[in-house]
């Protein structure tokens, strides 16, 4: 198997890091070199952040450069388009319909980009949009968007729903593993 490459975007605060974690554990418990990056950018709230995860039967760099990526995680539209460059001509986004305002936005220097989604469509990108927000609070936390990305990114890859579950369990606080569970299964559509 050749390496696969998967970014995952987002704004700082919103749960990049555990996403990136509960993906490289599955990878891992299925036998593959994994290479996690460190989470690019500002990690505080409200800054733009970047996790490369890379696997296969040996990886040797966690960078995953222009036109590589099979896959793009998005917590955020704008995160999402901003980054197509990354994508493989087949690659997938994989997307939070979730705006956040960035602070060009919010200081009134910008405007936020209207229909992002049909944008990247017209220009031939795939884009499985889902309102990810509403699905974590469906599960009873406003917080478990990356885990109901991670349940929507499931349907994608070839790994039991079973290895989901478990890398989850191994990561996220006993007090929230229900509403995290419940929210990768919203995310996968069950």
């Amino acid at each position: 198997m050749s390496v696969r490459n998967i970014m995952i975007v987002g704004v700082g605060g919103q749960g990049a890091l555990l996403a990136s974690k509960t993906l490289g554990q599955v990878l891992l418990d299925a036998g593959f070199d994994v290479k996690v990056s460190e989470v690019h950018g500002m990690s505080q709230r409200g800054g733009s952040v970047v996790t490369y995860v890379r696997y296969g039967e040996k990886v040797f760099s966690p960078i995953v450069d222009k036109g590589e990526a099979d896959f793009i995680v998005s917590f955020e539209c704008l995160e999402s388009a901003r980054y197509t460059e990354y994508l493989r001509p087949d690659g997938q986004i994989i997307m939070s319909t979730q705006m956040i305002d960035p602070m060009p936005v919010i200081t009134g220097a910008a405007e936020y980009p209207e229909n992002l989604v049909e944008r990247m469509t017209s220009a031939g990108i795939k884009v499985d949009a889902v309102d990810c927000l509403a699905l974590a609070e469906k599960a009873g936390t406003s917080r478990a968007v990356n885990i109901v990305l991670m349940g929507r990114l499931s349907k994608y890859l070839d790994f039991p729903e079973s290895a989901w579950l478990s890398a989850i369990e191994r990561l996220v606080k006993p007090q929230f593993l229900e509403m995290n569970k419940k929210a990768f299964l919203l995310g996968r559509g069950e």
